[in-house]
């Protein structure tokens, strides 16, 4: 038997209900999030959401510069990855909230 009885498991169910709602909620609000990351000293700008799919890239004309590509896909990367990382620290404390810090497989 379950402890606490039919009253803990109806309370127990209430629980888990609330939590996955809880859980849409955040990720709806996630996924709607809107982060930037940049480069060069803000030379480079990525706006990305919180599916991690690029809104824009805005590049400073000074940071173009044709003999020296590779250094204009550096930093575009870098803006890029550090919008990612944003993106990945905010999911993680969002949901850190949700689940009390315990570490839910499959979540994230």
């Amino acid at each position: 038997m379950f402890p606490g009885g039919k009253k803990g498991m109806k309370d127990l169910m209430k629980q888990a209900q609330k939590m996955q709602k809880d859980m849409q909620k955040a990720q709806e609000e996630l996924a709607n999030m809107v982060v930037e990351g940049t480069a060069g000293g803000g030379m480079v700008t990525v706006k990305m959401n919180g599916q991690n799919k690029v809104l824009s890239v805005k590049l400073d004309p000074e940071v173009v510069d044709p003999d020296d590509i590779e250094m204009l896909e550096d930093l575009i990367m870098a803006a890029t990855n550090e919008a990612q990382e944003k993106i990945s620290k905010t999911s993680e404390q969002e949901m850190s909230k949700l689940t009390g810090g315990m570490k839910i497989p499959g979540l994230f």
